[in-house]
């Protein structure tokens, strides 16, 4: 993000309505805020090239395609070289249940998060495709009983 950029009181309206809707038509975002449609959009525009946005995405339900189980996972990395972590991160990155990765400090190199289709599954992605990696020394499993809560951070 431009560290010059400062959201005014009406940018973090759009962004509020968008991170409840982010197919909300730019003419109804207007009508709430006083503006045209066309000063939606040349905000949004002027939040994008800022990096305040960076993008927008179709969120599936993991579970109504066929993903029940939720896990999250730390990977402890044997560290030899710099290009080791980078070269472990590489090979996870193609591992397409893995939806997200963290670089931690702490016991773990990397916290995983996982989806997969029930714990058979897990097991296999654990096994055949995490731990086969040989610099990874090691791998603690937090299975995920429910979701909580997912939100987006506040506007301020």
């Amino acid at each position: 993000m431009d560290t010059k950029f400062k959201l005014d009181t009406l940018d973090k309206r759009i962004l509020e309505h968008l991170m409840k809707d982010a197919r909300k038509a730019y003419l109804e975002i207007a009508r709430d805020c006083g503006v045209s449609g066309a000063a939606i959009h040349q905000r949004l525009q002027k939040m994008t090239e800022a990096g305040v946005i960076t993008g927008s995405e179709l969120r599936l339900s993991p579970k109504d395609v066929g993903y029940t189980t939720c896990a999250f996972i730390g990977l402890q990395v044997n560290l030899s070289t710099s290009r080791t972590h980078e070269e472990v991160y590489e090979r996870i990155m193609r591992i397409d249940e893995i939806v997200e990765c963290h670089h931690t400090s702490g016991k773990y190199s990397l916290f995983i998060k996982i989806y997969a289709k029930d714990n058979e599954h897990l097991k296999n992605i654990i096994i055949g495709k995490i731990q086969a990696i040989n610099e990874i020394t090691s791998t603690e499993t937090f299975v995920s009983l429910q979701e909580g809560f997912s939100r987006h951070i506040p506007i301020k």
